[in-house]
């Protein structure tokens, strides 16, 4: 496993992080021995990057990892956390809570959930319009000064907030979605970063499953699966999107990759300073993007990718409205 730094002033990780969402309800039941297993064959592979949020599942999956992380040594692992994220006990969206006291009372629980003294890098989950982003910054750098938090991160930040936040403390890095479908960071967001030095954690770079190569028409989305309500698997757009797919899987089978392997391949191809998490909650799944590590992309080939998937050709936005209006990465 190679490694990738986070940023001028964030941690060593490997060059692929596992994102852990999935694991706990989000895309509908999940195999909680499978996930385990999951976690283990990533560590075992190399992975060091763990991706996680204290509102998924409601707490469940910082309980799942720190059960999944039992008996492996605390510097062997950087643990991503976000938090801010509002839930009730059927688990409906509540909005988000920002404030530094709730960045510490968030951060008390996750670190009693997770097992563990500190966090690697915490980060609120959305930036709250309610809380300037100054002072929640500065609620998680009282944190690091007392030894709970390693890094400051942000998450679906905007060019002018991730500016506002780097000025209080150096942000390691930004997670935000970026894929062959999703390219709206490459406008202001990824040029900000470089400048300031801070690195990217890329979720979504399979499109939630619609880059997967495994996703079809037919295929039913399961209790608890919020892609039921994402527009871009839609019916009418679905079939728009999946025709991108296919045109995709022309060029990957052409180099004898899979449809993801090269997707996750197009990602790691736009920089060094670019960490794919990996969505995987089951072991072949995972062990099919570890392949995206062995392809080396030439400019011949991002061209053959980008003229098969060309951007903004997918339909559908990555969020319902709802959702959208939270993302400040989405505000003009």
């Amino acid at each position: 496993m190679t490694t990738r730094q986070l940023g001028t002033t964030g941690p060593r990780v490997s060059t692929l992080g596992l994102g852990c969402m999935g694991m706990s309800g989000m895309y509908g039941p999940a195999d909680r021995a499978e996930s385990i297993a999951t976690v283990h064959a990533a560590l075992d592979a190399g992975i060091t990057l763990l991706d996680t949020g204290d509102y998924y599942g409601m707490g469940h999956n910082e309980l799942l990892l720190r059960e999944a992380l039992q008996g492996r040594a605390r510097e062997q692992f950087v643990i991503s956390v976000k938090f801010g994220g509002l839930r009730d006990p059927e688990g409906a969206w509540l909005g988000n809570d920002c404030r530094p006291a709730a960045v510490k009372n968030f951060l008390a629980y996750s670190l009693q959930r997770l097992g563990t003294d500190y966090i690697d890098i915490y980060r609120p989950g959305r930036v709250d319009p309610a809380v300037p982003i100054e002072d929640t910054i500065g609620a998680i750098v009282e944190m690091i000064q007392a030894g709970h938090v390693r890094h400051v991160g942000l998450s679906e930040a905007g060019a002018a907030t991730i500016r506002r936040a780097h000025a209080v403390h150096p942000v390691a890095d930004l997670q935000v979605e970026y894929s062959l479908f999703s390219r709206g960071l490459e406008g202001d967001i990824l040029p900000t970063c470089r400048e300031l030095g801070i690195g990217i954690t890329a979720y979504g770079v399979l499109s939630r499953g619609l880059l997967s190569g495994h996703w079809s028409n037919e295929r039913q989305n399961a209790p608890g699966d919020f892609r039921i309500r994402a527009p871009r698997f839609a019916e009418n757009n679905v079939g728009q999107n999946l025709a991108l797919v296919e045109a995709l899987r022309a060029v990957a089978e052409g180099m004898g990759a899979t449809v993801a392997q090269l997707a996750i391949a197009w990602v790691l191809a736009q920089g060094q300073d670019i960490v794919p998490l990996i969505g995987a909650r089951q072991r072949d799944r995972l062990t099919e993007a570890l392949g995206a590590l062995g392809i080396s992309l030439t400019a011949a080939d991002i061209a053959h990718i980008e003229a098969a998937v060309p951007a903004n050709a997918v339909a559908g936005a990555r969020y319902d409205p709802r959702q959208m209006a939270q993302l400040d990465s989405e505000r003009p």
